[in-house]
């Protein structure tokens, strides 16, 4: 808790994610978090659509937490970013991917962690009558997760996002539907809107100050992670390499030690399920 104990910290957010992110911090490292008036993070991009984020996320990580400390007059800053769609690797499945940096101005380092999870209601869903509209509704989780209604998928003209009840949900319908009675119903990603989201961005938080608490051996700076993986985790019956992980890459950022981590998964040769000679 040492390091940013009793230093005020400036949360990059318009969404309410100081609710999930704060306490963390507070308990865990110290900090007094504040969150700022008046700072507009949707000129970066939103879900819904009406501003492209034309930034990769850690770009715009970056740029969340400029704008909080240019705002706030704090040095230190604390901003996540989601994506959401499908999981790089279960492409079956939607994923949330959260990012969460913590920016310090005054000891020049920045700690990301990241967190990508299949707990995710992100949805969408072309409706063509309240029945429709209600079984999306039930699906998602509706009225704690919100929905937002659009004339047609790309069609942003009018959308309606605050629908607080199942009645008020349809009234909307009702309002903005097509002549054939077809709307377009998505999930509110937005985290104020979105409990499962906010659980995600809590379980990066914790990733966040787990990170921050690992020193760099030499000199003391937090965040001493891993920065790259090597390859080659040889298999258990023909001993060639694998495409698993060997080892992991730790380097501090501000002083650039680094220290390699053989078996960082406790395990010191593959199932050949996975060997490219044994299972080609």
């Amino acid at each position: 808790m040492g390091f940013f104990k009793g230093r005020k910290a400036v949360i990059a957010t318009k969404h309410k994610k100081e609710e999930a992110i704060a306490p963390i911090l507070e308990n865990e490292l110290g900090l007094i978090c504040v969150t700022p008036d008046g700072l507009d993070t949707d000129l970066l991009g939103t879900f819904s659509g009406e501003v492209a984020r034309l930034d990769d996320p850690v770009t715009t990580l970056r740029k969340k937490c400029q704008m909080a400390i240019e705002v706030s007059g704090i040095n230190l800053a604390i901003a996540s970013e989601g994506s959401f769609g499908a999981h790089p690797t279960i492409f079956f499945a939607h994923a949330d991917d959260e990012l969460i940096m913590l920016m310090d101005k005054d000891n020049e380092i920045e700690i990301i962690e990241r967190e990508l999870n299949l707990e995710t209601n992100f949805s969408g869903a072309d409706v063509k009558s309240v029945n429709e509209l209600i079984e999306f509704a039930n699906r998602i989780g509706f009225p704690s997760h919100g929905i937002i209604l659009k004339r047609t998928k790309e069609n942003l003209s009018g959308m309606i996002k605050e629908s607080g009840s199942l009645e008020e949900l349809i009234e909307n319908y009702h309002s903005i539907k097509n002549f054939d009675y077809s709307a377009y119903a998505e999930t509110d990603m937005r985290a104020m809107r979105n409990p499962t989201r906010m659980k995600v961005i809590v379980k990066a938080t914790n990733k966040l100050v787990d990170k921050i608490n690992t020193l760099c051996p030499h000199c003391a700076i937090p965040g001493f992670g891993v920065v790259d993986t090597v390859k080659g985790l040889p298999c258990e019956i023909c001993c060639l390499p694998t495409r698993s992980t060997l080892k992991h890459i730790y380097r501090c950022q501000k002083c650039n030690s680094q220290m390699e981590k053989e078996f960082p998964f406790e395990k010191r040769t593959e199932d050949p399920r996975y060997c490219d000679y044994c299972n080609p």
